[in-house]
């Protein structure tokens, strides 16, 4: 049986997946569409399986309410490499003061819906109720990590992704106070260089990552470090609550 249809879309190819195959593979990146930039297929469901598959290869599911999954690849890919992590002068003021509590994995669920809320100038989101099920699912078979900062008891932002290997796929990320999603991306950073990560992978550019020192690189690149560093162990041991320390 043919798990894999096509979808002509002008001089390129659509791979559509089929549903719950978890056979039904996906087609190489280097197929993915120029325009929009990484469109590589359609379909398919989002159990665990099938992302951890896409994710090592270098392929994630990004769409909105009301389509079909889309799988996306983009060239190039937007990355940051842990010990070429930027801390603005501002944002160093900020964790000396430490006007949060860090912790890891207290409230992942939370962390996703904060990140789900349509941001400022938008009415959607891309995290939608399917997204979210299917990510605390990879969270409680032990495939996904959150960065919470705290104000008291109110949590005011934080991050969460996807842990292969030596590579962490971030997700997203949200701040309601000062620099809030920036200390959560320093305190993970730090323990990512403790478990001799690779690499975190922002997916796209954004002014905001950029800040912190995320860069491009080609996708053929990227994949081949995704080749070289998913097999690898690493520690899952990630700490309750980050303590501050002076490498801060």
């Amino acid at each position: 049986m043919t798990t894999l249809g096509q979808k002509q879309t002008r001089d390129q190819q659509l791979y559509w997946v089929a549903d719950n195959v978890i056979a039904s593979r996906f087609p190489a990146v280097e197929s993915a569409l120029r325009d929009p930039d990484g469109l590589l297929a359609i379909g398919g469901d989002l159990g665990t399986a099938r992302l951890l598959d896409a994710y090592r290869r270098g392929i994630f599911p990004w769409y909105s309410e009301g389509q079909p999954i889309l799988w996306w690849s983009p060239d190039p890919r937007c990355v940051l490499e842990p010990d070429q992590l930027k801390i603005s002068r501002s944002l160093r003021k900020t964790l000396r003061k430490q006007p949060y509590r860090v912790t890891f994995n207290r409230a992942y669920a939370n962390v996703i819906a904060a990140c789900a809320k349509p941001r400022r100038g938008c009415v959607e989101t891309w995290i939608t109720e399917a997204m979210a099920s299917a990510y605390i699912r990879l969270f409680e078979e032990g495939h996904a990590v959150s960065v919470e900062c705290w104000s008291g008891e109110r949590l005011v932002g934080g991050l969460y992704g996807v842990v292969i290997g030596r590579i962490f796929y971030g997700e997203s990320m949200f701040s309601t106070m000062n620099d809030a999603s920036k200390v959560a991306m320093v305190y993970l950073v730090r323990e990512l260089q403790k478990k001799d990560f690779r690499l975190i992978d922002c997916q796209v550019h954004s002014r905001h990552l950029q800040t912190l020192g995320a860069k491009p690189i080609p996708r053929k690149l990227f994949v081949n470090i995704l080749e070289n560093y998913c097999n690898q162990e690493t520690s899952r041991d990630w700490p309750v609550e980050s303590v501050a320390s002076d490498d801060l």
